[in-house]
């Protein structure tokens, strides 16, 4: 086991209830990256369900909505991405980190795997090549793995 708490499987997750979060503006992108972030969710032995928002805006918001409920998921993954350059993308992906490192300083486990590149077939090598989508779950659960050492509960 790595010092995070996770070996690169993810092997500590048994039992987990992670919620991942996609935006599907761009498909293909989406699927690779749940792809990805499903694959190491499974090899961790943790339970997931999925959930789809139009645009990558909504992704903190949808983590708050979801955090809400009586049994609070141990995990979030919040997954999709940003395209060009400019004022538009980079107001997308500021505020998008923004509310979710927001959500985080309260607690919640969550990992990103928001992208940004140049245009849509970048973001899917990235997804692809890079395992955004894994790294995005991976980080989610070695959060809750931390949380779990320290005795919060969710």
């Amino acid at each position: 086991m790595s010092s995070a708490g996770l070996d690169r499987t993810g092997g500590a997750a048994t039992g987990m209830n992670i919620l991942v979060l996609e935006s599907r503006y761009f498909p293909s992108v989406a699927e690779a990256l749940v792809d990805g972030a499903t694959l190491a969710l499974e090899k961790g032995g943790a339970h997931f369900e999925r959930f789809s928002v139009p645009g990558v805006l909504e992704l903190p918001a949808a983590i708050a909505i979801a955090a809400r409920r009586e049994r609070p998921f141990d995990g979030f993954v919040a997954l999709g991405c940003v395209v060009g350059h400019g004022t538009v993308p980079d107001m997308l992906l500021r505020e998008t980190g923004r509310g979710l490192m927001a959500l985080g300083c309260e607690g919640l486990a969550i990992g990103n795997g928001v992208l940004l590149a140049e245009n849509e077939d970048a973001a899917l090598r990235m997804a692809l090549d890079q395992d955004a989508g894994g790294d995005a779950a991976r980080a989610a659960l070695s959060l809750v793995v931390l949380r779990q050492r320290l005795g919060i509960l969710s």
